[in-house]
């Protein structure tokens, strides 16, 4: 490893260890875990669900765009996950407490993340009214992952950019919708 990537990986150590004191504090750590509870699907089965109540075939058209998005999100993260093998910031630094239990073993890249990104943009390209709703959720999503002691910055950078690559691509394979 050379000096710079020496330098990169000390610093976003120390992100995972500030973000993780701050997950120390009761009111923070009760927040993202319930954010991060949601985020294992709760909250996307309910969008979906609310969306086929509230807006009949339209919503069951979305719904059916957001699962397939995310089936595809959930066999790309898996494979990603077994093929790199990054341990968990926790599993690296003992100092680091992991404040819920992980879904899996591996940390690159953020599963949870991946799928609240491209859920997201793929609902907004559906329902731009719910911006709302899904940025704020999504960005939550993201930053609870770090508080948690359970993803590395650049995992949750990585998932980002991956989910948002792969709602573009899903959003243009369905003909009439899209952000574009």
């Amino acid at each position: 490893m050379n000096a710079r990537t020496r330098r990169l990986v000390s610093r976003e150590h120390g992100w995972c260890l500030a973000a993780n004191r701050w997950g120390a504090r009761a009111a923070v750590r009760a927040y993202f875990r319930l954010i991060s509870r949601l985020g294992d699907g709760a909250f996307w089965y309910a969008l979906m669900a609310a969306l086929v109540l509230f807006d009949g075939w339209r919503g069951l058209s979305a719904s059916a765009h957001l699962a397939a998005t995310g089936v595809i999100a959930l066999v790309l993260y898996r494979k990603l996950k077994r093929w790199t093998k990054r341990p968990r910031p926790y599993a690296a630094d003992g100092r680091i407490q992991p404040w819920i239990a992980p879904l899996d073993e591996f940390s690159f890249p953020s599963g949870h993340t991946l799928h609240a990104v491209s859920f997201t943009v793929v609902a907004l390209a559906h329902y731009p009214v719910l911006a709302w709703l899904l940025v704020p959720f999504a960005a939550s999503v993201a930053v609870s992952r770090v508080v948690l002691g359970l993803h590395y910055p650049s995992d949750v950078i990585a998932a980002t950019g991956i989910g948002c690559a792969l709602a573009s691509f899903s959003l243009w394979l369905v003909p009439g919708v899209g952000l574009f």
